[in-house]
C-alpha cells in the first residue's frame, strides 16, 4: 500500500514541449496579388468605387461595407506618422502618399545624425530577392524629399499581376506543462524506478491508467497508489498506413490499445514485431503483450518503446 496522492511529495520540473505545425496558407485575391505586386516592387492598394477610400494594404472588402474595389499602385513614399521601439528592431505607422490609412511595417536606415520623429518623410526600400512576401519590402528609410505639393492620386493597375495562390507557413508553439501530482508521479518513478503506477478508486476499486485525481466512473477523489504490470491484453488495434502531420514513425506501424495487468482503463501505444501486411488475418483481441522500455528513462511514457506480443499466435 502506497501513500495517498496527496501526501506524496513533488519536486519535479515542468514537461517542456514544442509542438511544430507547417501548413500552407490562402491569401485570397487581394492580398495575394498585394504580395505578388510587391515581388515587382511595387505597392498595390485597393480603391473602394462607392466612397472613394484608398486602403492599404489591398482588401477585399472596404470600411463602408462595398465590396467593389480596383487595384491601384501607391508611390513608395510617405511620412512616419508615429514609431515605436523594440530591443531589435524599430516599427512605424507610415501614410503612403494618396492612401487613406496607415501601413505598419518596420524603419530602417534613420535620418543621419537624429532619431526618427513625427511627420518624417521616408520611402520604401526593396529587397534584393524578393520571392513574394511581405519581407520584400525590407522597410522604410528616412527620405530627404519633400512631401508633394498637391495631393497624390493613385492610378489604376491595369496590369495587376496574377495573385498568389497560397503560402507555406509553420507554427510553432514553446510550452512548459505543469505534470501537477499524478502524472508527476507517474512519469517519475517510470524514469527512476522502471514502474508503472496507477491510482485505486476508493469506491469502485478500478485502478485507473494513467492516474487523475477523480474517478471517471463514481466522479470520487481517488484514494492510493497501486503497482501495475508492464504485461498487458491488446483489447483492439489499428494499421496505419497514411502519413500525417506530428507522427513519430514512418507508417505502416501497429497503433494498439492496451490493458495492463493490474489496471482497469486501457493506454495507447505502438505494437511491433508483426507483419503489418498479414495482422489482420490472425493478430486478434486478447493477445498477451509486453512493454519494451528504452535505455534511456526521461519520465514519460515514451520511457516505453513499443509493446510485444510474449507469444507470437500462429
Amino acid at each position: 500500500m502506497y501513500q495517498s496522492p496527496g501526501t506524496f511529495p513533488l519536486d519535479l520540473p515542468p514537461l517542456e514541449s514544442t509542438i511544430s505545425l507547417p501548413y500552407r496558407l490562402t491569401p485570397g485575391k487581394s492580398t495575394g496579388t498585394f504580395l505578388a505586386e510587391l515581388r515587382a516592387k511595387r505597392i498595390v492598394a485597393t480603391r473602394c468605387t462607392q466612397c472613394g477610400r484608398i486602403e492599404v494594404p489591398a482588401q477585399d472588402t472596404c470600411h463602408c461595407g462595398c465590396d467593389e474595389l480596383e487595384f491601384v499602385q501607391l508611390a513608395p513614399t510617405g511620412t512616419l506618422t508615429s514609431f515605436t521601439r523594440t530591443p531589435e528592431f524599430t516599427l512605424g505607422l507610415i501614410r503612403l502618399d494618396g492612401a487613406d490609412c496607415d501601413l505598419l511595417h518596420r524603419l530602417v536606415e534613420p535620418p543621419a545624425g537624429a532619431g526618427w520623429a513625427e511627420g518624417q518623410r521616408v520611402a520604401a526600400q526593396w529587397s534584393d530577392n524578393p520571392t513574394g512576401e511581405m519581407t520584400d519590402l525590407v522597410g522604410f528609410r528616412a527620405d530627404s524629399a519633400p512631401a508633394p505639393a498637391a495631393p497624390t492620386v493613385p492610378q489604376a493597375l491595369t496590369d495587376a499581376l496574377a495573385p498568389l495562390d497560397s503560402l507555406a507557413a509553420s507554427l510553432t508553439l514553446h510550452y512548459k506543462h505543469a505534470r501537477g501530482p499524478y502524472y508527476g508521479r507517474l512519469f517519475d518513478e517510470m524514469q527512476t524506478g522502471g514502474r508503472i503506477m496507477g491510482v485505486r478508486c476508493p469506491s469502485c476499486q478500478s485502478v485507473l491508467l494513467p492516474p487523475r485525481e477523480l474517478c471517471d466512473i463514481c466522479y470520487v477523489k481517488t484514494g492510493t497508489w497501486v503497482d501495475v504490470a508492464d504485461t498487458g491484453v491488446l483489447l483492439a488495434f489499428s494499421i496505419i498506413h497514411l502519413k500525417f502531420v506530428g507522427q513519430f514513425r514512418d507508417p505502416p506501424y501497429v497503433y494498439a490499445e492496451i490493458m495492463l495487468d493490474g489496471a482497469s482503463t486501457k493506454v495507447i501505444h505502438m505494437l511491433e514485431g508483426v507483419d503489418v501486411e498479414t495482422a489482420p488475418q490472425w493478430l486478434k483481441p486478447g493477445a498477451r503483450v509486453k512493454a519494451v522500455w528504452k535505455d534511456t528513462l526521461r519520465g514519460s511514457m515514451n520511457d516505453i518503446s513499443h509493446f510485444e506480443l510474449i507469444a507470437q499466435k500462429d
